[in-house]
């Protein structure tokens, strides 16, 4: 299969990705089928991912870093996916050091981008999302109140994945309240908790249908000291709008790579099931489908390296916007879709374990509603961009 990277891609960036796909070669799709039944962190793989100083990838290189782009780590979460893996522990430490290197202080930066590249700690779960505060983050009710050098935390957050592999939290609060602000996003800030805070925290795991570590968090008076504000008070809000383009087409690289699995898989076994003593493949039926959406993974991919290259050029933030959107939705719609292809492909085989097929069927599924939900992403597109009445 013609794999879909511009062609030209920097030296760099093809070392790196050689070098993630000879650490895949060593976890192959029994790896991440026994995570998906027992329900458990990747540990090993974050080990090796960790080794070959892949979490160096968006650290400034000031910092010890590599002092990459959003095109490189999609790259490698890409790959991860595209070879019946799951990088979903990965993609939120990257754009949490993005966070950090544009908003945290000199001391901060200095304090954790070492130990983060290193593998010393880690930073992978970001508290955004409450019972009754989703799409709708400025109604959070997580509240941090100062008193003299430090701010006390109480609120509850739900959905927030892999605290308990992580040693550095980010937690969105307000401080001020809703009803106190004139403009609905002022009044939210962004702290970081600490491996002291950490354990005055209680969190529930919440069980889901494919294997991820998300929990049900409580925050009852932590002390969070002030240096652990990211940037100033009350502007978390735009802090936050920074790093979720990056999110947006670190997700739809992940969904790009699901394409990539499916659209494999699918092609070769229609051209190797023998039905009434010929291939299913030679059936329109069978492989319009799977050619219908290998051109979709490539009008999609080009989607996808526009907004990561205007993103990694210091690009205007309004279009990075728009082309990170439209590539999360397309992209996640699209994996959807080479999902239930492959499925419909293999037949009855499609929902037997070990053919791998339910897993990633499972897992595709995660996209169209998190970490923001297509009908939200059109609502984004027709206000924002298309200039219409909001909807919401």
């Amino acid at each position: 299969m013609v794999l879909n990277y511009p062609r030209d891609l920097t030296e760099e960036q093809n070392l790196l990705l050689n070098s993630i796909r000879g650490m895949l070669e060593e976890y192959g799709e029994n790896y991440w089928a026994k995570l998906d039944e027992s329900h458990l962190y990747p540990e090993e793989f974050v080990k090796k991912f960790t080794e070959l100083g892949l979490f160096n990838v968006p650290i400034p290189v000031e910092y010890g870093g590599a002092g990459l782009g959003i095109r490189e780590a999609s790259l490698i979460l890409e790959e991860i996916n595209a070879s019946g893996g799951n990088s979903q522990p990965f993609h939120g430490q990257y754009y949490m050091s993005w966070l950090l290197s544009k908003f945290a202080s000199v001391e901060m930066k200095k304090k954790l981008f070492p130990a983060l590249g290193s593998g010393k700690i880690r930073m992978q779960s970001m508290g955004l999302t409450e019972p009754d505060a989703g799409s709708n983050t400025p109604e959070i009710k997580t509240f941090a109140k100062k008193y003299g050098n430090n701010y006390i935390i109480n609120g509850q957050k739900i959905f927030t994945s892999r605290i308990e592999e992580s040693d550095w939290i980010l937690i969105v609060a307000r401080t001020k309240r809703y009803d106190d602000v004139q403009k609905k996003t002022d009044g939210i800030s962004l702290f970081l908790l600490g491996p002291e805070q950490k354990k005055e925290i209680e969190y529930t795991r919440i069980k889901t249908m494919f294997n991820s570590q998300t929990y049900q968090v409580f925050i009852n008076n932590i002390t969070v000291p002030e240096e652990n504000l990211i940037g100033e008070e009350n502007r978390g809000f735009g802090y936050l709008m920074h790093v979720l383009n990056p999110e947006r087409i670190l997700i739809a690289s992940e969904s790009i790579g699901d394409m990539r699995w499916f659209i494999e898989k699918s092609a070769g076994y229609a051209s190797s099931r023998v039905v009434f003593d010929r291939p299913i493949g030679e059936n329109q039926g069978v492989q319009f489908p799977i050619a219908d959406i290998y051109a979709k993974m490539l009008s999609v991919s080009a989607l996808r390296w526009q907004a990561a290259s205007l993103y990694d050029s210091g690009g205007d933030i309004k279009i990075v916007g728009e082309l990170a959107n439209s590539a999360k939705y397309l992209a996640s719609e699209y994996a959807w879709q080479a999902a239930n292809v492959a499925m419909d492909t293999y037949g009855g085989y499609g929902v037997a374990v070990d053919t791998g097929i339910e897993r990633k069927f499972r897992e595709a599924r995660l996209y169209k509603v998190a970490p923001i939900t297509n009908n939200l992403v059109l609502s984004y597109l027709g206000h924002n961009v298309l200039n219409m009445p909001k909807s919401y």
